[in-house]
């Protein structure tokens, strides 16, 4: 049975320990970002990515997104990160930027793609919880707190917890809806952008305007 625990800024560093605890056990939690709530897991616990995977029903080959705490953390774990990559993160993070990249090759994680696409997708969310526990604990694997293909959810009165094994699920109540995160993919000629979301291209183009934008 899972637990449902209120989150509140008085025990707001009681809560962090205990999902901390948690995800170093080699559990799988449920958190708010900002517009839903999310699975969360230790990126290297190849078992714990594989149960969010089940969880959600995913396919195989389909790869977990990767939350970290702070822009500078990125450079551990990706090999592609130029300086006009680091300028989109130092100026949209924490926030609604997703940055598809090269992962650095010591890494000992499968997100779910057992290595085969050779690229990951990470951010830094503006949600403080999950970015405490990225902190305490270090690279996360998230993944929608739903079925695959399943919209996003903003309460957890919408999390299905029938026949799954969740030790916790941190309540911070009923999130704004919003827009996705926009992407920007990293390749051989440069940055270009994946997907428009919460960042418009003007605001990209601002940052870093050589940029290939959609359309």
């Amino acid at each position: 049975m899972s637990e449902i625990i209120k989150l509140t800024e008085s025990e707001f560093a009681a809560h962090v320990a205990l999902a901390a605890k948690a995800i170093r056990e080699g559990y799988v939690i449920v958190v708010p970002l900002e517009h839903c709530y999310v699975y969360l897991c230790d990126a290297f616990s190849h078992d714990a990515v594989r149960t969010m995977h089940v969880m959600r029903g995913d396919e195989l080959g389909i790869a977990a997104q990767v939350l970290i705490s702070e822009a500078s953390r990125a450079v551990g774990i990706i090999r592609d990160a130029t300086e006009e990559l680091k300028k989109l993160m130092n100026a949209f993070w924490p926030g609604l930027l997703s940055i598809t990249a090269k992962p650095q090759l010591a890494l000992n994680w499968d997100l779910g793609d057992d290595r085969n696409l050779d690229r990951i997708n990470v951010r830094v969310a503006a949600a403080e919880f999950a970015r405490a526990i990225a902190a305490e604990v270090g690279p996360l694997a998230a993944a929608s707190a739903t079925l695959a293909g399943q919209p996003a959810i903003n309460t957890v009165d919408d999390i299905s917890i029938d026949g799954i094994q969740l030790p916790f699920i941190f309540d911070g109540g009923a999130l704004v809806k919003g827009k996705p995160t926009t992407i920007v993919e990293t390749t051989e000629s440069g940055l270009k952008v994946g997907r428009i979301g919460a960042i418009s291209q003007t605001q990209l183009v601002e940052v870093t305007p050589d940029i290939s934008l959609i359309g």
